[in-house]
């Protein structure tokens, strides 16, 4: 039976092979769920799914748990790709988190003209991002990468990937779920982009605009704050071609 406690664990798991945990996560499974070795935890490496797995010891040391059966197979997300402007610190931990529990395939800061926070602690939205695998039932860690600026992520494109850009000029031609301005969303492999806090540069969206992968999209009538265009991009192309289609 699959547990309501769920770590993520460096792998690879197997059954009857042994675990062991950080002293953070051996912490949070006797001292704030209480739980005690004999109990069962479901624990996921990002590669073979779910397994179910018993505490053997829990200390303010570390831990070690002993693998049992697989509950869930491996399930990894469409090959779309989340590349953002960071913001401010709260709100930048919530597009990491939102990203995680909405299926993005990897997490890309990206550094523009107006970018209002030019350095991100990569470690630590690795970590939200680790947390929200854990709390959404996912088996699968989205890769959050060092920032880049926006020339060299356009430089070093890769081909056949579509490029997404949410550009708030388009606030009354909507993509919404099957189409708008440039076309029908694109399948993937894709990577959706969300500038920031003032937009795009002129010079940049003219970039964007020429872009040989690029698909410019509006999302809707109102102008979202970065954090809701990253979760109302991801959720759109979810629901057109990812796998909420």
């Amino acid at each position: 039976m699959d547990s309501k406690v769920r770590l993520h664990i460096a792998g690879p798991l197997a059954s009857g092979q042994p675990a062991g945990v950080t002293r953070d996560q051996a912490h949070y499974l006797s001292g704030v769920m209480r739980l005690s070795p004999g109990d069962t935890i479901t624990v996921f490496d990002g590669v073979s799914g779910a397994w179910l797995a018993r505490i053997e010891t829990a200390s303010k040391r570390g831990g070690d748990l002993t693998v049992l059966d697989r509950v869930a197979p491996q399930r990894d997300p469409p090959d779309v790709w989340l590349a953002f402007a960071p913001i401010k610190k709260a709100r930048t931990d919530f597009i990491v988190e939102k990203a995680t529990e909405l299926g993005a395939a990897r997490i890309l800061p990206v550094a523009t003209r107006f970018t209002n926070s030019e350095r991100i602690r990569r470690d630590r939205l690795q970590a939200h991002a680790v947390e929200a695998a854990e709390q959404c039932g996912g088996t699968f860690v989205p890769q959050v990468e060092d920032i880049v600026p926006l020339d060299r992520l356009l430089h070093d494109w890769p081909q056949g990937r579509a490029l997404v850009f949410c550009d708030e000029t388009l606030s009354d031609d909507p993509v919404w779920a099957k189409g708008g301005h440039g076309g029908a969303m694109p399948p993937a492999p894709a990577t959706i982009l969300i500038g920031p806090e003032g937009g795009f540069a002129p010079e940049e969206r003219d970039r964007l605009r020429g872009h040989p992968g690029a698909v410019p999209v509006g999302l809707g009538p109102r102008i979202l704050r970065a954090d809701t265009a990253a979760v109302a991009a991801l959720t759109l192309w979810q629901a057109a071609r990812g796998d909420w289609s």
